[in-house]
């Protein structure tokens, strides 16, 4: 098969991306990209994590989503875990600076069908999107699952396959717990019934495995690079 057909074969499902990143420049330039390689016209952009699920909620829809890690609305896995809330279905190519195998372990983990460093050329991107497209997992050619650390790794795991569990109206509720706010002040944030966000909170609890509004913040801090990378 030629080049050309190749490409065909592999743009005919692809629609429309959304691209998440703060940095304009670095937006433009990985746009142009996705638009040259992917031949696409329908490229979408957001400068936060709240942008982009606004985008989303009004009815934006994309065939993936290209997600930054660091953002100024959140912080680790959190961004992910909350946009793989609202879009299950789509896939999130992780492009991040922050190229550490623990946050990689995290990144997948938490539901990402790819990460691919920030710095990474032009070839190793479009590879990247077509084993995305072929429905399998892109890791990074020099990733290494943390050695010495299996214990460490498996736990990290564990915590964002649970965080991951959460629906998206409980990842929000979490949020705001996170926020130290009180169901009080969560159902007035939410335009919901108190009880709504009691029995919200109680499944939270039950499918992360802890019994506390507290000791359920502390297990949402551990998806946090600050902890990830300690």
């Amino acid at each position: 098969m030629t080049d050309a057909g190749r490409k065909e074969d592999f743009t005919k499902s692809i629609r429309s991306v959304l691209v998440v990143d703060d940095h304009p420049l670095f937006c433009e330039a990985l746009s142009a990209t996705l638009e040259s390689i992917l031949d696409l016209n329908n490229i979408q952009t957001a400068n936060s994590l709240t942008n982009a699920l606004d985008l989303l909620n009004g009815g934006l829809e994309v065939d993936a989503v290209v997600l930054d890690l660091n953002l100024p609305d959140v912080s680790g896995v959190d961004g992910l875990l909350r946009l793989r809330a609202q879009t299950p279905k789509t896939p999130v190519v992780v492009v991040s600076a922050l190229g550490d195998n623990r946050v990689i372990t995290a990144v997948i983990a938490s539901g990402a069908a790819g990460f691919i460093r920030k710095d990474a050329p032009r070839d190793v991107l479009e590879n990247a999107f077509r084993k995305v497209w072929a429905g399998e997992t892109y890791f990074p050619e020099d990733y290494i699952r943390p050695s010495g650390e299996e214990g460490a790794a498996d736990e990290t795991e564990q915590i964002v396959e649970r965080l991951s569990s959460l629906t998206p109206q409980q990842v929000t509720i979490l949020k705001l717990v996170c926020e130290g706010k009180l169901n009080k002040q969560i159902a007035y944030d939410l335009s919901i019934a108190e009880t709504t966000v009691k029995a919200h909170i109680t499944a939270i609890l039950r499918k992360l495995g802890v019994h506390s509004r507290t000791q359920a913040a502390l297990l949402a801090k551990e998806a946090q690079f600050s902890a990830l990378l300690k």
